[in-house]
């Protein structure tokens, strides 16, 4: 844990990601890396000098099975407010509209959902967790779909949400996540959503391991690149990234 606390307080320093009297909602899938970013933030609040509050959400899209009652259990240990809001996504994408690819639409109105219940709840900010290879992946994404160079920024103001969306474990390499997740032995719930690991995202995941065998470092320059805002502008630790991809 005390790596990803480590890059925690990097990512918050390089992007000033958390301010005193933030009240941060944490949106909790159900998988290893929310998880790990609840058990973290939560931590991370106890050991910062920002004063900052904490709350967890979970999005029910209606999929079953989808036991929560582990999350709960650990929110409350960890002293975090918890909510459930229900949703009707999976409706929507899988019986109404009937999406053969639908990750895209998926995301957009889960990010729209969990910024609303943020509003409701009455909280500034959204922290999200992904790690170092989500970034990554998500520009092969863009290169190779959009052909265009564009990843999410680890600081994000949603001007139409009056919402600000932060990626604290943007530093934090996937196999690293993955070792402190087991060691924790956090509640992790099974996806239930029947695209689950037959997606593009699933395809760059797969290039990434395939590339990396050859190029051992290739993660690590990746990164380097994007930060390389002289030639690229994606990762300027002097702004607060653009909302064009969240809202």
């Amino acid at each position: 844990m005390k790596t990803v606390l480590g890059c925690i307080r990097r990512a918050d320093a390089d992007f000033s990601l958390i301010e005193d009297g933030d009240r941060i909602v944490v949106g909790v899938s159900g998988g290893k890396d929310s998880l790990l970013l609840l058990c973290a933030m939560s931590l991370y609040r106890k050991f910062s000098k920002k004063q900052f509050e904490l709350r967890a959400v979970t999005l029910d899209m209606g999929l079953r099975p989808f036991d929560l009652s582990g999350i709960a259990a650990l929110c409350e240990r960890l002293q975090v407010p918890y909510d459930v809001v229900q949703t009707h996504i999976a409706h929507i994408i899988f019986d109404v509209r009937k999406e053969s690819n639908p990750c895209a639409l998926c995301a957009k109105m889960r990010r729209g959902a969990l910024y609303d219940a943020a509003i409701r709840l009455g909280c500034n900010k959204v922290a999200l967790g992904h790690h170092r290879d989500d970034v990554i992946e998500t520009l092969l994404l863009s290169l190779i779909f959009e052909g265009r160079l564009h990843t999410f920024h680890p600081n994000t103001y949603l001007s139409r949400k009056g919402v600000t969306a932060i990626r604290p474990m943007v530093y934090l390499p996937e196999k690293h996540a993955i070792h402190v997740a087991k060691s924790l032995q956090l509640p992790v719930v099974t996806n239930p959503c029947p695209a689950d690991g037959h997606t593009k995202r699933e395809e760059m995941k797969e290039l990434l391991k395939t590339l990396s065998r050859t190029y051992p470092r290739l993660r690590e320059y990746m990164l380097m690149a994007l930060q390389n805002t002289a030639q690229y502008g994606l990762w300027d630790k002097k702004i607060v990234g653009k909302d064009d991809a969240e809202s």
